[in-house]
């Protein structure tokens, strides 16, 4: 026999077990060698949106890993580059430059670089999200807004990331990096 499908809409405050039972002798006097089974709709709406929920869990712990190891190799790139420019750092700073000016100058080609990523990352996410909802029954628009903040919260990350190691070279004592030289 093949399998019906009903919908049954139900009053709020009914008794669920008198209401099914009655809907099970409604559906035997229809179906009398069918097998009656239910489930409620609340109960298939969450099994659809179940996956979504693991999904943005792990989206959510491997993009706080992703950058954390992106800003383990900011730190890492800032620290080779302040140890390179050792030599040059202490020169300006023994001319008179400040602790502002070499930090801006350290971490400027940085900064580049993050623009230049947020730049080609943005169309990539846009791309990705737009097919990820495609697939809801409800759609929302993706607004530009969404995108300036994240950008901005990436530029302030690897601000925050590479400011730190070029403070410490900035205010490094100049005559120890120019003698070590």
């Amino acid at each position: 026999m093949v399998a019906e499908k009903v919908s049954v809409k139900i009053q709020a405050g009914t008794d669920m077990s008198v209401a099914i039972t009655q809907i099970n002798a409604s559906y035997k006097k229809v179906f009398p060698d069918g097998i009656f089974e239910y489930n409620f709709l609340e109960q298939q709406l969450d099994a659809l949106y179940k996956s979504e929920t693991r999904l943005f869990s792990l989206f959510k712990i491997f993009s706080v890993l992703a950058m954390l190891i992106s800003c383990l190799g900011l730190w890492g790139l800032i620290t080779f580059a302040a140890q390179q420019r050792v030599k040059e750092i202490g020169i300006r700073k023994v001319l008179g430059a400040t602790v502002p000016n070499l930090v801006s100058l350290l971490t400027k080609e940085f900064l580049i670089l993050v623009g230049i990523a947020i730049f080609i990352a943005v169309p990539f996410a846009y791309w990705g999200i737009s097919k990820w909802l495609e697939d809801f029954a409800f759609r929302i628009n993706i607004g530009w807004t969404a995108f300036v903040v994240a950008g901005t919260a990436a530029i302030l990350i690897a601000l925050l990331t590479v400011s730190f190691q070029a403070i410490k070279a900035a205010v490094s004592n100049p005559v120890k990096s120019l003698r070590t030289e």
